[in-house]
């Protein structure tokens, strides 16, 4: 494990230059990415690209994973939803960073191993959900903050923004053949919305959970 952190850690100084937020660099740095990849893809764990993962999935990679969650501004105390478990890597950042995640996957293959993983690093503040993500989790709502790790096409679903709190922030990919993050917050007056980047993420898959 030692030499994992040592290499997590050297991660997040590659990723300095890019990032600001030193909670979301520390979270980067405690986390062993090796964990959430498939052992083939050991080797290359720590670059930053993304790599493909089990059901047609990826793990993003680091620098998107790193810009989403500081764009997201999750903080200790917040209820934070993140749409499309994948590896569980996200997920298990989110919740250095806020009091509780609710992640919710499609793929019960995935999910398992996320919560395999994410439990063997000592983090119980995850719930984990299968599910079709583009419905959030209305039961649990509204959370402080809302990650959604897969391309939503033209426009976040309406139903995903209306589960945020007063004061939340969503981020999402949005778009088809090209796509940018999404910054969505809510005010008191509605929803606030500001294009970043261009991202290239898979799609978000509606319907029920397949196993």
């Amino acid at each position: 494990m030692r030499s994992e952190l040592t290499e997590a850690a050297a991660l997040a100084q590659r990723l300095r230059p890019a990032i600001a937020d030193e909670r979301v660099l520390a979270a980067i740095a405690s986390i062993p990415r090796e964990l959430f990849v498939p052992e083939r893809e050991r080797g290359r764990a720590y670059d930053n690209i993304a790599l493909p993962i089990a059901c047609g999935q990826t793990i993003s990679q680091p620098l998107v994973v790193a810009r989403m969650i500081e764009m997201l501004a999750p903080r200790i105390g917040d209820r934070v939803l993140d749409v499309g478990t994948g590896s569980g890597y996200h997920a298990a950042l989110l919740a250095l960073l806020s009091d509780h995640v609710w992640t919710i996957e499609r793929h019960a293959a995935l999910s398992e191993n996320a919560k395999r993983t994410i439990a063997a690093l000592g983090l119980d503040n995850v719930s984990f959900f299968l599910g079709d993500g583009s419905r959030g989790l209305p039961e649990h709502a509204p959370f402080d903050a809302i990650n959604v790790a897969a391309a939503t096409g033209a426009a976040v679903p309406t139903v995903l923004e209306q589960q945020l709190a007063e004061g939340g922030r969503l981020v999402a990919p949005v778009g088809a053949a090209s796509q940018h993050l999404m910054l969505t917050r809510r005010t008191a007056a509605g929803f606030e919305r500001q294009q970043l980047e261009a991202v290239r993420f898979v799609p978000l898959v509606r319907g029920e959970h397949s196993a």
